[in-house]
């Protein structure tokens, strides 16, 4: 096979990759899982397949990373280094207002 080939290869499954994985067919997931959801509330639809949907869902959406971990799983998995999740630090608070010796309202109130 020569390189032209590889390239177009590369580039038609990296279209079929990226319509997938798209906006449209998110839209359409979220419907579905959302679909299921009703007529599971209702009573139309078996557990099983629910689960089956909500499974297929998440398979389709995730497989980039379950290929990349099953390619790196098969060359051996040396070279990956674990990244940690890091949380963004949390914002400062700001401080307290200082303390009123006085009702803030009692200057407007009559004293009978």
């Amino acid at each position: 096979m020569t390189s032209l080939s590889a390239n177009a290869l590369v580039a038609a499954s990296q279209w079929l990759a990226d319509v997938a994985t798209g906006s449209i067919s998110l839209v359409a997931a979220t419907i579905a899982v959302a679909g299921i959801g009703f007529g599971m509330l209702a009573g139309r639809v078996h557990l099983r397949r629910g689960a089956t949907v909500i499974l297929g869902c998440f398979i389709l959406f995730a497989a980039p990373s379950l290929a990349n971990g099953f390619v790196q799983w098969a060359n051996g998995g040396g070279d990956a280094v674990p990244q940690a999740a890091m949380a963004p630090p949390l914002p400062l608070t700001p401080a307290p207002p200082p303390a009123q010796l006085s009702a803030p309202y009692a200057g407007p109130s009559l004293i009978r």
